[in-house]
C-alpha cells in the first residue's frame, strides 16, 4: 500500500475508535464500549491501579501493547514527548513523574483523537500537558528540545519508520533518551496478513522483523540501543482480538495458522540514547 494510502486507513481507523465504533489493537480483549474493558487491557499491559486512578476518564482507550512509562525513568522537569498520543493516558501518567517543572508534549496525526485528549486537558487538574495535531513523520516540534521520547503501539503503523526514529533523533536533546513499546515480527506473516487493510489498523501488518526495528533506529544516530523487554502473544490474544478476529475470518485462515501467525509476533520495549 502507498504511504498516503496507509496514513489515510490508520487516520480512518482510529477515528472510530474514538467514536467507539471500532475495536482496538490490544492482544487480548475488545476495548469496545466499555472502560471497564478499557482498564483490564491495561492491567494486562503493566499499568497499576494507582496509574490508572490518576488520569482523567476517557484518556485509557485501550490502546496499547505496553507502558513505556514504567522503564523511562523519568525526573521532575523533564520534557517528554509521546509519539501518537491518542487520548493521553501516557501523557498523563509522564505529567505526573515531571511535575510542574515538567512538560510533556503529545503528537497525533487524527483529528478525533487530539480532541478527546484536549478534552482530557481541560477535565483534569494538568497545566503541564498539550497535544499536537502533526504526523510522527514529521513531528511539530523544534530541534533539540526533548528529554525523552515515549511511544506505545504506533511506529508500526507508520510506513515510514526511519523517518519516524530520524524525527525523534531530530528533537532531542544531546542525551535525551527513547523508550517505546511496539509491536515487532519475530518471522514474517503471511502474505494475506501484510495486504490486509484490517490487520494495519490492528497493528499486525505494519510490523516489520525485530532485528531491522533495531537496525533502523541505529541507522538514524541512537547508541546504546537495546530491547528491554519482550513478551510474546500466546493465541488466545490472537483468537479473542476482535481485530484480528476479522482478518482472520475474512481471509479464512485455519486455527493452525493463526498459531503461527501469533508465534510471529512479540511486543518490545526498546531503549536508546542521542550521543
Amino acid at each position: 500500500m502507498e504511504e498516503e494510502k496507509i496514513k489515510k486507513i490508520v487516520r480512518k481507523g482510529y477515528a472510530k475508535i474514538v467514536k467507539k465504533e471500532s475495536s482496538c489493537c490490544d492482544p487480548s480483549i475488545s476495548c469496545c464500549d466499555s472502560t471497564k474493558m478499557s482498564k483490564e487491557i491495561s492491567r494486562k499491559l503493566g499499568y497499576s491501579e494507582e496509574d490508572l486512578g490518576s488520569v482523567p476518564e476517557g484518556a485509557n482507550l485501550g490502546l496499547g501493547c505496553g507502558n513505556p512509562i514504567a522503564l523511562a525513568s523519568l525526573k521532575e522537569g523533564e520534557t517528554v514527548l509521546d509519539l501518537g498520543s491518542g487520548g493521553g493516558l501516557d501523557c498523563f501518567l509522564a505529567a505526573n513523574k515531571v511535575g510542574e517543572k515538567g512538560r510533556v508534549i503529545g503528537v497525533d496525526m487524527t483529528p478525533e483523537m487530539i480532541d478527546k485528549a484536549r478534552e482530557n486537558v481541560r477535565k483534569s487538574k494538568h497545566k503541564n500537558v498539550e497535544f499536537r495535531l502533526g504526523e510522527i513523520e514529521n513531528l511539530p516540534v523544534a530541534d533539540n528540545c526533548v528529554d525523552v521520547i515515549i511511544s506505545n503501539c504506533v511506529i508500526n503503523l507508520s510506513p515510514n519508520k526511519k523517518r519516524v526514529f530520524a524525527e525523534a533523533f531530530r528533537v532531542l536533546k544531546h542525551g535525551g533518551r527513547l523508550m517505546i513499546s511496539d509491536i515487532v515480527l519475530l518471522k514474517e506473516l503471511p502474505r494475506v496478513i501484510k495486504r490486509s487493510v484490517e490487520a494495519y489498523i490492528g497493528c499486525l501488518s505494519g510490523a516489520i522483523m525485530k532485528d531491522k526495528y533495531i537496525e533502523v533506529i541505529r541507522e538514524v544516530g541512537f547508541q546504546k540501543v537495546k530491547i528491554i523487554e519482550e513478551t510474546h502473544f500466546p493465541i488466545e490474544y490472537m483468537v479473542n482480538d476482535p481485530t484480528a478476529k476479522a482478518v482472520m475470518e475474512k481471509s479464512e485462515i485455519p486455527i493452525k495458522k493463526v498459531k503461527e501467525i501469533a508465534d510471529s509476533v512479540a511486543s518490545v520495549k526498546v531503549y536508546g540514547v542521542k550521543p
